[in-house]
Order: C-alpha cells, then sequence, then structure tokens
C-alpha cells in the first residue's frame, strides 16, 4: 500500500474487506507494506503521512478484530529534503473459534549441540545455566535426566500473541494459558540427536509431517556426528529447515566464524544449492522469514547463546513472523475429503481409558465421530468412537485437517492398536497392502543391494521390516543408482498410499524414493464383514 492518509467511507470499507480476504489467505496474518507502490518502487512517506497511514491502518484492524505490530522501518533516498520512510506492518487476527495459526518445527543436531537445552530456554522463558538446568522439563524418562540425552520425542509449546509478544512458561502459566492467550502457536518437536536413536528420530520427521526443521550445530565442535545425516534426511523429506549454532558463548568469534563458514560451504555444494542467510539484526531476521517461506532454498542462520541469551530475540522475532506454508485454500480443499488420521503414539490414562496421539492427514473429525481403525495383523479394520478430542492440552470439538491432537477412545482395548494404524471414516473403503512398489535411490550401501535383502521402511507413520522381491531390470544396485524395486512386508500389511515418500534403512544402507504401485488386498479377503458382526454396516 502506498498511504492509507484519510481515506473515504466508501474506500475505508473496500480497504477492510481485502484486509480480511488477506489474513483469510494468510490464516490469520499478513504484512502490510507502507509507502511502497503496487509495482514495488520504494517512494516512502514523510513523518506525518506515515503517521496518518498507521492510524487509518489501526482502524481497519481494530474493524477485522486483529492487531497490527511494527516490525521495521527504514528511510529511503529520495529526491526531496524531507526524510521519507517506509514501514512494514504485521497484522494478525486474534483467531475465532480457537483456530490458531499453528506449525511445528523439527529440531534436529547432533548429540550435545543443545537441542533440548535451547527449546528449555524459548519455553520456559529464563536462561540456561551452563549446566543443563533449562532442558529438564523436556526430558520424559529418568535415564534421560541421568545422561542428559533425549531418546524419545517430546513436544514442547512457544505462543505468540496477536501484538507478537511471546508467550511461554514463564509467570508460571499453564500450556491451556498459553493456548487460550496465543493466536500463534509454535510446536517443537524435540528429536534425538543420538546415533543410536535414529530410528526415533526418523520416525519424528516422517510421521509428525513438521512444517520445518531447526538444524542445531554446536559452534565449539562444528559439523560433527550426525549433523550431515540430519541435514540429509530434512533434504530427502523436502523439510525446509534454518540453522542454530548454539553455545556461541563458549568460544571466540574465530571459531564461530569457522563454524559458519563451514556451514556456508555445505550448503552451497551441488547436492544441497542452497543460500546460506547470516541473521545479525532484526532487520534481518524479518526479511529471512519472509523469504524463506517463500523460496524453499534460502536457509537463514543464526548465532546464539542459551547461557548469555545473545541473540535469542532474532529467533524470536523469526518465528513470531514466519508464515505457514499451505494458505488456506489448500486446507479447505483437504478438509473435504473423507476423515483419515494418522495413528503416532498410543497412552493408557487413568479414568479416560486408551488415548492416541497423531496427525489429521484429511478431513475433519468431530467428538462423538464413529471411525474405523486398523490395519491389525490379520488386515482386518475394527470400529471404535471417538470419545473426546484434546489439542495441545486443551479440549476441542473439531480437528481440520493438518492439525495434530490427541482421541480419547473410551474403553478400546490398547492391545489392538499400535503405532502405524490410520483411523478412517468407515465410508473410506480403505486399501492395504503387503507388496508395495517403489521408485528408490539408493544413497549409501557398502556393497550391491539384491533381491532378499531385508530394510526397515519407514513410510509416514509405518515403520516395517520389508524384504527385497526384486529389483525391476537389474540384478543388483550400487550407491548412487535408481531402481523400482517391489518390497514386502514381514509381519502385517499396511495402510500406504501411492505417490508416499519413503524411507529406508538398514545399518549404513539408507535409501529414499516414493510408492508407485500397491497389490491392494480386497476388504472381502481381509475379514471387515467378519469383523462387523450381523446386522452391523458392512462394506
Amino acid at each position: 500500500q502506498l498511504k492509507l492518509v484519510n481515506p473515504s467511507q466508501y474506500r475505508f470499507e473496500h480497504l477492510v474487506t481485502q484486509m480480511k480476504w488477506r489474513l483469510q489467505e494468510g490464516r490469520g496474518e499478513a504484512v502490510y507494506q507502507i509507502g511502497v507502490e503496487d509495482n514495488g518502487l520504494l517512494v516512502g512517506l514523510s513523518e506525518e503521512e506515515m503517521r496518518a497511514s498507521l492510524k487509518t491502518l489501526r482502524r481497519m484492524a481494530e474493524k477485522v478484530g486483529a492487531d497490527i505490530t511494527v516490525l521495521r522501518e527504514r528511510e529511503v533516498d529520495y529526491d526531496s529534503d524531507v526524510p521519507r520512510k517506509i514501514t512494514e506492518v504485521l497484522v494478525r487476527k486474534v483467531p475465532d473459534n480457537q483456530q490458531f495459526l499453528d506449525l511445528r518445527v523439527a529440531v534436529l543436531g547432533n548429540v550435545d549441540s543443545g537441542k533440548s537445552t535451547l527449546l528449555g530456554v524459548l519455553t520456559q522463558g529464563e536462561l540456561d545455566n551452563g549446566r543443563g538446568r533449562a532442558r529438564l522439563n523436556l526430558f520424559r524418562h529418568l535415564h534421560e535426566i541421568q545422561s542428559g540425552r533425549t531418546s524419545s520425542i517430546s513436544f514442547e509449546i512457544l505462543g505468540f500473541n496477536s501484538k507478537g509478544e511471546v508467550v511461554n512458561y514463564s509467570d508460571s502459566r499453564t500450556a491451556e494459558e498459553i493456548c487460550e492467550s496465543s493466536s500463534k502457536m509454535i510446536t517443537f518437536i524435540d528429536l534425538a540427536g543420538h546415533h543410536k536413536y535414529l530410528k526415533t528420530t526418523i520416525f519424528g520427521l516422517t510421521s509428525y509431517c513438521p512444517d520445518f526443521a531447526m538444524l542445531v550445530v554446536s559452534a565449539n565442535t562444528g559439523i560433527a556426528g550426525t549433523t550431515r545425516e540430519h541435514l540429509g534426511l530434512a533434504m530427502a523429506l523436502k523439510v525446509p529447515f534454518f540453522i542454530v549454532i548454539s553455545k556461541a558463548d563458549l568460544c571466540s568469534k574465530a571459531t564461530v566464524e569457522r563454524t559458519v563458514k563451514q556451514l556456508e560451504r555445505i550448503l552451497k555444494q551441488p547436492g544441497c544449492n542452497k543460500l546460506p542467510l547470516l541473521v545479525n539484526s532484526d532487520d534481518d531476521a524479518v526479511t529471512a522469514a519472509q523469504q524463506f517461506a517463500q523460496s524453499p532454498n534460502i536457509t537463514p542462520i543464526f548465532t546464539l547463546s542459551s547461557v548469555s541469551g545473545e541473540n535469542l530475540d532474532l529467533l524470536k522475532v523469526f518465528l513470531n513472523i514466519l508464515p505457514p506454508l499451505t494458505n488456506s485454500k489448500e486446507q479447505e480443499e483437504l478438509m473435504q475429503q473423507l476423515t483419515e488420521f494418522q495413528v503416532d503414539e498410543i497412552y493408557t490414562v487413568p479414568e479416560v481409558g486408551t488415548v492416541v496421539g497423531g496427525t489429521l492427514s484429511s478431513g475433519i473429525c468431530r467428538e462423538g465421530e464413529n471411525l474405523v481403525v486398523g490395519p491389525t495383523d490379520d488386515g482386518k479394520f475394527l470400529r471404535l468412537k471417538v470419545c473426546s478430542i484434546q489439542r495441545n492440552r486443551s479440549a476441542c470439538r473439531v480437528l481440520r485437517a493438518g492439525q495434530a491432537a490427541t482421541l480419547a477412545l473410551g474403553p478400546f482395548d490398547r492391545s489392538l492398536l499400535r503405532k502405524g494404524m490410520v483411523m478412517v471414516s468407515p465410508e473410506m473403503n480403505p486399501t492395504i497392502c503387503s507388496v508395495f512398489e517403489a521408485e528408490i535411490v539408493l544413497l549409501f550401501h557398502a556393497t550391491t543391494f539384491r533381491k532378499g535383502f531385508q530394510v526397515t521402511v519407514h513410510v509416514g507413520n509405518v515403520r516395517q521390516t520389508a524384504i527385497v522381491e526384486k529389483i525391476h531390470g537389474k540384478d543388483k544396485l550400487r550407491t548412487g543408482e535408481k531402481a523400482v524395486v517391489r518390497f514386502r512386508f514381514i509381519k502385517h500389511p499396511e495402510y500406504l498410499k501411492i505417490g508416499a515418500k519413503l524411507l529406508f534403512r538398514e545399518g549404513v544402507t539408507k535409501g529414499i524414493g516414493h510408492v508407485t504401485d500397491l497389490q491392494a488386498i480386497t476388504t472381502k479377503e481381509n475379514g471387515l464383514e467378519e469383523s462387523l458382526g450381523p446386522g452391523q454396516l458392512s462394506f
């Protein structure tokens, strides 16, 4: 927008409608640049015009129930004596019907690079003491506290209110209070750095579908251990990532610069083709957040310290402005499909019964809805009813596509469930298979990859050992070769979709690809009708 000085009533209404539409497109967020012509020419406004324009913008925002925050101001050299400015303003709507913006960020990095500590500092709001105090609240098991190593996947939330201020556990807030007062939530998925727990890390990346990944590199050790591997995983799964160099207070400036250079060199390699962008000021952080969402090739790099708190604010500014990847139109399309919920975790909660956690990949799920869950070991689907839904620890009536939540299933027998199952609407007639074909690229293998080889296959939330039955057109594969391969699951059939991304590993062998063909087991064979009993719905 060039300027918004004293608009007429009609023009004001038009601007408000436009703002409503933009907020809907950006799922509750929009950035306005004032003093820029529609063709992108930087004209700038005088002090007075700028004040009047911001006043109008405030009125517009009040009208649609949003808040505005000035992100940055900048003077432009324009042929005039009066100094002229451009201002960027973030407009964020206080969400209707608890629909806050929810971004999921997976946290990757080598062991001891300070992942859990950084999350502890961000979500607790107090700095670390240099001996791991900040991360104690993130650990889920006693052995993690004793060894200081994350071995499971834990979730942490960080909120931003509509004015762009951080809402976290400081001031002894509970998780419910954070959800109530935030208009944007960032869920951090804290993954394990140690090589021993690689399968857990892969499961976290494939099944929780993160929007972004944050790769944490320690300034004093540089790129070591599993860092390259995690970088490769994020790239193979096409998750846009940004890099945080932690522990900047421990070492000299020269060491930090050396780590930055090392990272830049790796990012510019032909395999990566990324454009590193070092963030040193608030201005850089705003630019980084906007560019990062538009072009996946840009990789912002932050250098910060969880102990001294240096540059932590830049990361917060970046996370506050970071827009969602999907626009509202894509989400609407997903919501119109049939319900499909991926089961990632299973719990038993006293007085509630069995609870499953996971992500709704399509459709809408309401409380009290009847779904079928499967496939069981013998390929059946069982009926169940969703008793209640919780999102980020607060109750929620309706779950929309793309959102993560936990569903309570009441007295359903927990032993019938396992990770990797799906809950779908009964009309879906889900296809399940034991044999499938995938086009794969072998990333690394010590010898040759041939028929009869066993690998652990990860597809979304499915994780199972499979045998290579046939390699089309070739006898064997070597590192870097492509082929279409037929796999057979060893234990039980799984629910897969054509086009799903696939990762497999076995010791040092690694490969990626996508599912091209399924040999479906028909529903008649897998005994769904018998399992429903007489007089009930059959397919």
